[in-house]
């Protein structure tokens, strides 16, 4: 198994090091779009798909003004899944399967990328996304990422045990080795995506945690636009701590064996395309 890490879609909001902690107060921060493309015997699988390519053409329409204006996306053809899987030498139809973390914006927008992929997502974010119930499930999901109408695989929640998270589920018609693991808290159907590489884990945490200090061992820490942001974004409050303070831990006492890793933050996505 061969496991790319991949930015599908960078994004420069204001507020230098109070959102990535990086030096400098005026300078626009750094976030990006941490995709994993996973070569297995079965076929190509993509964890996670990035702005996509119709954000390239129409930013606005696609990922919605509010978002592309507060975030200050920059989606950019040669970053989207699409072009960097036919960089590798492949096709869009050697992708037979997508793993969602989550269906916001910037999570989905590359479905319809890949029409004739299978997407598996957890049945209550599949629901949210498509069917919502209330005014903020109406506004969180972009309705037109999903008009291509994908070939959904929903999963309820209960399954086996993995390093302290009370459940897993093996992916139908997929590689053995791809976990989906639940994640609530950001959404209420929110999944990391664990991958046994023969080398140990890697667990793809989605927006579960967004700063790469939220980990650290020494004194977990984030920046403050970040702190506030989770709290904005978050659907259920108390899932999301307790998942973090599970995340927290297993970095702690499985830091040789499981690699944790979040959606947006490119300290983590060098560090991982370096090793």
């Amino acid at each position: 198994m061969r496991v790319h890490h991949l930015n599908c879609g960078t994004m420069r909001p204001a507020g230098g090091r109070l959102v990535d902690g990086e030096p400098g107060l005026l300078r626009r921060a750094e976030m990006i779009c941490h995709c994993l493309l996973i070569e297995t015997d079965s076929g190509l699988v993509l964890v996670d798909t990035g702005f996509g390519e119709q954000a390239a053409r129409r930013p606005g329409a696609w990922l919605g003004k509010a978002f592309t204006t507060m975030v200050h996306a920059e989606p950019k053809a040669e970053e989207t899944a699409a072009a960097q899987i036919a960089a590798l030498g492949y096709r869009a139809e050697d992708l037979r399967d997508i793993v969602v973390t989550h269906l916001d914006i910037d999570h989905a927008g590359g479905l319809a990328d890949f029409p004739e992929a299978t997407v598996h997502v957890y049945a209550g974010e599949h629901r949210a996304a498509t069917a919502p119930r209330n005014l903020a499930e109406r506004q969180r999901y972009r309705r037109i990422q999903f008009e291509h109408g994908p070939r959904w695989q929903t999963y309820a929640e209960p399954g086996e045990p993995w390093h302290g998270f009370h459940a897993v589920r093996e992916l139908k018609g997929v590689a053995p080795e791809i976990l989906l693991i639940p994640l609530a808290g950001h959404t209420n159907g929110h999944a990391g995506v664990a991958v046994d590489t023969g080398d140990g884990w890697l667990l793809h945490a989605g927006d579960a945690y967004f700063f790469h200090g939220q980990l650290d061992p020494a004194g977990p820490h984030c920046t403050p636009v970040l702190s506030a942001f989770q709290v904005a974004m978050q659907q259920n409050s108390r899932a999301r701590r307790e998942n973090l303070a599970k995340l927290q831990e297993l970095a702690r006492n499985h830091g040789n064996d499981v690699r944790v890793f979040s959606a947006h933050n490119p300290v983590e996505l060098r560090a991982l395309q370096r090793s």
